[in-house]
């Protein structure tokens, strides 16, 4: 990775917002930058003991100028809170005890390069949440985490094997306009732009 990685602290306080620059200032592999300089490529270092509503919102506003990726700092995350960070991009997190320069140093550049850091601890409770999202929620409604439905699924792979509307029709047992409907669905779901397009998708993001 050439170059220096732009940072940009956001604290719920001055003090720990000051403290934090002032110690990652003196790492060579960092540029700290201030909101106006957030953009892409830009990793945020967030410190704050509740994830409430005005943390969320500063964060969907700084990614939206191109913070994609956080680390987060905290003393605790009760689940929900932990899929709400997860949502505005948070992919490391460390404990306030633990953070030293040289471990957000290090979090900051796999964070960079996309890479995701989560406790085991944390990532087993994500883990749980999905289950129970996948169980509670999805499987009632035919869907899996993926956003797709087993039938979804089956269309797509009989497309990308190259089978026409009715020949997919035929081989699920399926009108040729259910066919139509469910592409359709799923093109409008996902913002594709035609059935191949759809089926790009769904093998680039490993649904099928």
């Amino acid at each position: 990775m050439s170059g220096r990685i732009p940072v940009h602290v956001h604290a719920t306080d001055a003090i720990t917002r000051s403290g934090l620059r002032s110690q990652l200032r003196h790492e060579v592999e960092l540029d700290v930058v201030d909101r106006d300089r957030v953009g892409d490529g830009t990793v945020l270092v967030v410190a704050t003991d509740t994830m409430d509503e005005d943390t969320l919102r500063q964060l969907r506003e700084l990614n939206r100028l191109g913070g994609r990726n956080a680390v987060l700092v905290t003393s605790t995350l009760d689940d929900a809170a932990l899929l709400s960070a997860i949502e505005v991009g948070i992919c490391a997190l460390v404990p306030r005890s633990e953070a030293t320069p040289a471990t957000l140093t290090r979090l900051v550049v796999k964070a960079a390069r996309g890479e995701a850091t989560l406790p085991s601890d944390v990532l087993g409770r994500l883990l749980r949440q999905v289950s129970r999202l996948q169980h509670n929620v999805l499987v009632p409604r035919g869907l899996t985490v993926a956003g797709l439905s087993p039938r979804e699924t089956d269309v797509l792979r009989l497309v990308a094997d190259g089978l026409d509307t009715d020949e997919i029709a035929e081989s699920l047992s399926y009108s040729s306009r259910t066919v139509k409907n469910i592409l359709y669905g799923i093109t409008s779901r996902f913002c594709l732009r035609n059935r191949s397009h759809a089926v790009a998708y769904a093998l680039r993001e490993g649904y099928i």
